[in-house]
């Protein structure tokens, strides 16, 4: 059985749910409620999601967010539709998106993936693909990059392993505490957040993973000079959810020459950086201007090495 036929009008949010009665996934009207209220997503946030950037109707990484899905999944004891179920209902997404844009339009699209524990009682998890427009900020920061304020997570950097009950490792629909800490950066005057543990380590963004690199000249064995690039991000058992973009990043860079690092982190270890990027799956790569005020590295080397991972970046499918 195929898709209903609802195409969407031109920049409409698209709405694909996996329901078994549809192969494709059915295909749901988004200017009308679609969802229960007794849906334990909506009341307690019990629920896991993805978002990822398709270009030219191809979702980019789509392997790396599926396996995170399920891991997510996997911690919440949550029992979702297998990959072959999302990958149709995310093509049904895109395609009944692309018929409904403008030919002159952003060929860019933002697809989330949406699980929730269901309607409460019922033992059945929701599950949809969202199709939308990237929002104009996004394209904005990744070119001109961002001012970025450090605040406290309010957890120690071990606090991941000793309580896993926390769920810091999963993307879960929970993210109240991640949009308020970027409205307090915005009433700052800031554009992002960088968390750090109580006991002083660089974690994440509120939406993204946090990079750094570092310049270093070293001898090239002929009598003369190289440049070692090295690229750092924060450890994954500090409690942090793995970046989807930093991994297929440092897959690029590593094959490009790159050396690689993970953590641990502290604040000071940014100041002292060449650059530094929060990364994620619809902005991609947002070069850091400053950190608490504090210039990070120059603004020609930013833009050198910016735009090289972003070259790098753009060879990840």
């Amino acid at each position: 059985m195929t898709t209903s036929s609802a195409s969407a009008p031109a920049n409409a949010t698209v709405l694909v749910f996996l329901d078994p009665a549809f192969e494709d996934g059915r295909v749901a009207d988004s200017s009308k409620p679609q969802l229960m209220a007794t849906d334990q997503g909506a009341t307690r946030g019990d629920g896991i999601f993805e978002s990822l950037l398709a270009v030219g109707g191809q979702p980019r990484k789509l392997p790396r967010h599926l396996a995170r899905l399920a891991g997510s999944a996997r911690t919440l004891e949550l029992d979702i539709p297998a990959e072959d179920a999302w990958r149709k209902a995310i093509g049904t997404a895109l395609r009944e998106f692309r018929a409904g844009a403008p030919e002159d339009g952003d060929d860019e699209v933002v697809v989330k993936l949406i699980a929730t524990r269901g309607v409460e009682g019922s033992a059945l998890p929701t599950c949809w693909v969202q199709a939308s427009t990237p929002p104009a900020a996004g394209r904005e920061q990744r070119e001109s990059g961002i001012d970025v304020i450090l605040l406290d997570r309010g957890y120690d950097s071990e606090v991941g392993e000793r309580a896993p009950w926390l769920l810091l490792g999963a993307k879960t629909l929970s993210y109240a505490v991640n949009m308020a800490a970027l409205r307090y950066a915005h009433h700052q005057g800031a554009d992002d957040v960088i968390f750090t543990s109580s006991d002083g380590r660089v974690l994440e963004g509120p939406t993204s993973t946090v990079l750094l690199a570092h310049l270093e000249t070293a001898d090239d064995g002929d009598g003369g000079t190289r440049t070692v690039r090295r690229l750092i991000t924060p450890q994954l058992d500090s409690g942090i959810l793995p970046g989807t973009s930093q991994g297929a990043l440092f897959a690029a860079a590593k094959a490009a020459g790159w050396e690689l690092g993970y953590g641990p982190l502290v604040p000071e270890d940014l100041y002292d950086a060449d650059a530094v990027w929060l990364i994620s799956s619809i902005r991609l790569l947002a070069p850091v201007n400053h950190i608490d005020g504090k210039e990070i590295g120059t603004a020609d080397v930013r833009r050198q090495l910016t735009a090289e991972l972003n070259e790098l970046f753009a060879t990840v499918q």
